[in-house]
């Protein structure tokens, strides 16, 4: 097992600069697969601000006609 290393640095740090400069030293595949990971985790636990909720559910209700509309519905499932 590897241990911790701690210093007097990383106490100061925050949570977010401790992952920024772990996640600078990684080539880029891996970093990739960190911000998947993330994306993954704000989706399974819902973590929006509240703003871009309320712009998605605005979003949604302005758009509605457009995704519900029978006519190009019908056009789309013949291609």
């Amino acid at each position: 097992m590897n241990p911790i290393r701690i210093n007097a640095e990383t106490l100061t740090m925050t949570l977010a600069e401790q992952i920024d400069e772990k996640v600078r030293t990684l080539p880029d595949d891996l970093a990739r697969e960190v911000l998947d990971f993330v994306d993954f985790i704000e989706a399974k636990y819902a973590v929006r601000s509240a703003s871009e909720q309320d712009l998605q559910q605005a979003q949604a209700s302005a758009m509605s006609h457009v995704w519900d509309n029978p006519t190009d519905d019908e056009v789309w499932n013949d291609l």
